[in-house]
């Protein structure tokens, strides 16, 4: 976007050039959108306690002429673990619960993989990634579908083995937040999805703003999920619309099962710069909960950026409840993003400025989302151009390249050679304590596969080599995993592995969390 000076006309009083939009936004992003062929985008931006803007462009669905406007929802991904935090923190006001409480208090039933930690993580402990879960552990009992209730996702939990101790590391998660979702709902009687309706969403001026599938699916003024599925990997190949009702599953909701518009946007980042302070003079939450839940609490690793995204690259970060915060060209900023199927977005404030905004989009491209917050970042800074669109435009395109040689690496690589057994002998019912069943089947084509937690997660296993195959989902949208058999000297089963088979797959298909054992005896 270009750097031009903005002068206000209102009153005839000149202010700051961060003070509104780039004058050319819409215009910019308009052409970006044309040139990236993302489907739809919406933006909303708050200074000084006022919306500066909130408006859509592009198309909820491609192929149809609708509009996005400022009163599109979008799927907005993990950017609502702020809003499960903050409905927490409305409870702490209230004298309902307590950051540290032991999670035992309110869920006696409640069990981690080691008993000394059952015992003592807390409430704070499920929001900030300090668990000892390894990143994205246990996130195939939501994605991409499931059968299994938000309580009984909590249940098991308890066979989610550590990667490392108890508070060491940071490792980010989405389970843990099931379980936040779990306590919200023992606490009070209300499902997650009924109390951040009425105490956050609604209570917060967020009129458009749904916590609910079927309430979402009743907004005829709704963005349709899109994603590049047909090429090499997920990322390439043309701009398709997805089954929208096709979604994560609503046990996993709370780490990210909410959708806005811009408008219910601009009303949540009021809240936020205004450390819970309603427009009507009320408070959503107190000062003092505002403070809490940007408190940095889970020391975050820092990855190293290429040389032309150096100036993005933090020097400290750390997670807090909900929110990451870090540093940008000297200034603290308090956001997060968020992804669904389809759907991606970026919520980011600069306290210092009294300035916030979010961005939606309703595709899976990500240079785009990533170019907008740091053209947007830089221009409330009062920053120079430095080229940001094309800069993570870049960089999205080279790791998608990357993740295609690697395939074709990989795919000249096989031995050929195996299986040991008759396939008939690699069929059965296999079980991992935390996942639970999946089912290898024989059909008359070859091996099939069925993860009986997940709806439709289904296809046709090809031989890969040795005694490792691959799988052929009847979903595209699914990613393939390896599935390999262990084999004692006897030529027994003794269990069954897997992996993703890109290497630049989202976190979030841990097959390699998966720990599979035979059922029965298998000869």
């Amino acid at each position: 976007m270009k750097r031009l000076l903005a002068l206000s006309l209102m009153l005839s009083v000149a202010v700051p050039a961060w003070a509104e939009p780039p004058a050319d936004i819409a215009e910019s992003v308009e052409a970006l959108r044309q040139k990236v062929g993302a489907a739809g985008v919406s933006i909303a931006i708050v200074e000084d306690g006022k919306t500066t803007l909130s408006r859509g462009w592009g198309v909820r669905k491609i192929g149809e002429r609708a509009p996005v406007d400022e009163q599109t929802i979008f799927q907005t991904g993990s950017t609502g673990k702020a809003m499960t935090a903050a409905a927490l923190a409305i409870l702490v006001d209230e004298g309902k619960i307590a950051w540290d409480d032991p999670v035992i208090k309110y869920m006696p039933w409640f069990r981690m993989y080691d008993a000394w930690v059952t015992r003592e993580i807390t409430i704070r402990d499920l929001l900030v990634h300090r668990s000892g879960l390894g990143l994205g552990q246990g996130d195939l009992m939501f994605v991409p579908r499931t059968h299994l209730t938000r309580k009984q996702t909590a249940e098991r939990v308890a066979f989610l083995k550590p990667k490392t101790s108890f508070r060491s590391a940071y490792a980010y998660d989405n389970i843990l937040y099931a379980v936040a979702g779990q306590l919200i709902e023992e606490v009070t009687g209300q499902t997650w999805e009924d109390f951040i309706r009425a105490r956050v969403l609604r209570a917060g001026g967020m009129k458009n703003a749904t916590s609910d599938s079927e309430d979402r699916f009743r907004i005829p003024n709704r963005s349709w999920p899109h994603a590049r599925l047909s090429g090499a990997l997920r990322g390439l190949g043309p701009q398709a619309a997805l089954d929208e009702r096709d979604e994560l599953g609503r046990n996993g909701a709370p780490a990210g099962g909410l959708a806005l518009s811009a408008d219910d946007m601009a009303a949540w980042l009021k809240i936020q710069l205004a450390h819970g302070a309603l427009p009507n003079g009320k408070r959503l939450f107190s000062e003092k909960q505002a403070e809490e839940m940007w408190k940095p609490v889970t020391p975050m690793p820092i990855s190293p950026l290429p040389d032309q995204l150096k100036p993005a690259q933090p020097t400290q970060q750390a997670y807090a409840l909900g929110w990451n915060v870090q540093d940008y060209r000297g200034h603290r900023i308090i956001q997060h993003g968020g992804g669904v199927f389809g759907s991606i977005t970026r919520v980011v404030m600069i306290p210092d400025k009294n300035v916030g905004f979010a961005i939606m989009m309703n595709s899976e491209d990500s240079g785009m989302l990533l170019g907008l917050t740091y053209d947007l970042l830089d221009h409330y800074l009062d920053q120079p151009d430095y080229g940001w669109t094309q800069k993570w435009e870049d960089w999205y395109q080279s790791r998608l390249a990357g993740g295609v040689e690697y395939l074709k690496q990989a795919k000249a690589s096989p031995a050929k050679s195996g299986p040991s057994l008759d396939l008939a002998r690699y069929a059965g019912r296999y079980r991992d304590p935390w996942y639970g069943d999946i089912v290898i089947g024989q059909a008359a084509t070859g091996l099939t596969i069925d993860f009986t937690s997940t709806p439709r997660m289904a296809g046709r296993l090809k031989h890969w080599q040795y005694d490792s195959f691959v799988t052929d989902f009847d979903d595209p949208a699914i990613e393939p995993a390896y599935v390999t058999f262990a084999l004692d000297a006897e030529g027994k089963i003794t269990g069954v592995t897997m992996k993703a088979v890109s290497k630049i797959a989202d976190f979030s298909w841990d097959y390699h969390d998966l720990d599979l054992k035979p059922v029965g005896d298998k000869k």
